[in-house]
């Protein structure tokens, strides 16, 4: 007679190591998802590409990577409900002009960001990119309007009215809630810049610095915005080279000429002479001698200057 095999009793999985596995799993698509979102793979590359980069191509270049914070998230006094959202550099009054967007008006500041004056902005709804053009005009975006109104301030300007002024309608968005919140004067070129917030994209439009512009706004085809949003734009007089921020990826990203990625600088603390992390950078601008110039909601102001290496 056969005697039966002992049966052997599987042995289950405890619900610990489930558990864990399943944690493992949760973590990882989690820590995927923020570094898609944020282009952390994008930035990857970008910085290996960076180590390539010669010294005469760096010379030739902004070159973000060498910029350290010398004014770091100073207050600018009574606006910490005003939303500053963009900045500009005046080269022949050797101040800055930011827009309010919450509460719209103008304040000039100093490059050490003491603010001079407030201007308000009457018959503006959000305005949210500002930029210098030729002979004291300065161009402004209204997001939520979708318009773009060419101003001119003087050393006597106490407030502005919209209807004083030409406006152009910027056209409808993709996301009309996420649209036209960047401009610069691109000098060189002869031409507006302009930006989309979400999804990320950028446009010209055609002028010769006065308040008539030429034709219809052109999109930019080919270029490398690899960021979450576009927060605000310049361009580097020296270069000619342009400098996108985007508030939700941390991120200044610079651009040559053909839309490529040449250089970047995160925004995180710990970074380029940065204390804290920049809490919502809105604005950005350069001088003639290359130093960079933030703002931050609510009401930040940063310095960076290009240290010798």
């Amino acid at each position: 007679m056969a005697v039966p095999l002992p049966s052997v009793k599987p042995t289950l999985r405890s619900r610990f190591a489930m558990r864990w596995y399943s944690w493992l799993f949760l973590a990882g698509a989690i820590i995927y998802g923020v570094a898609w979102a944020m282009h952390w793979d994008d930035r990857g590359l970008l910085w290996v590409a960076e180590r390539f980069e010669t010294p005469t191509e760096r010379l030739q270049s902004v070159w973000l990577p060498d910029y350290h914070a010398v004014i770091d998230a100073k207050l600018l006094p009574g606006m910490e409900k005003d939303e500053a959202s963009d900045l500009a550099y005046n080269p022949q009054t050797k101040t800055l002009f930011s827009v309010m967007g919450k509460n719209p008006f103008l304040v000039e500041l100093t490059l050490q960001g003491d603010v001079l004056r407030k201007m308000p902005l009457n018959g503006w709804n959000n305005p949210e990119g500002v930029t210098m053009m030729e002979n004291g005009l300065m161009a402004v975006v209204d997001e939520r309007q979708h318009s773009l109104t060419i101003i001119k301030v003087d050393p006597q300007t106490q407030q502005l009215n919209k209807a004083d002024f030409p406006s152009y309608d910027l056209g409808p968005s993709k996301d009309q809630n996420k649209a036209f919140e960047a401009v610069t004067w691109d000098k060189r070129n002869q031409q507006l810049i302009l930006g989309e917030e979400r999804p990320p994209a950028l446009f010209t439009w055609k002028s010769d610095g006065s308040q008539t512009l030429t034709g219809d706004k052109q999109k930019l085809a080919n270029t490398e915005l690899d960021m979450r949003n576009l927060s605000a734009l310049t361009v580097d007089p020296r270069t000619g080279h342009l400098l996108a921020l985007s508030a939700d990826s941390h991120l200044l990203l610079e651009l040559d000429e053909k839309g490529e990625q040449v250089s970047f600088m995160t925004l995180l603390g710990g970074f380029n002479g940065l204390k804290n992390t920049i809490p919502r950078a809105e604005g950005v601008t350069m001088d003639e001698n290359g130093t960079l110039y933030m703002v931050s909601e609510p009401n930040l102001f940063y310095r960076f200057e290009k240290q010798a290496q």
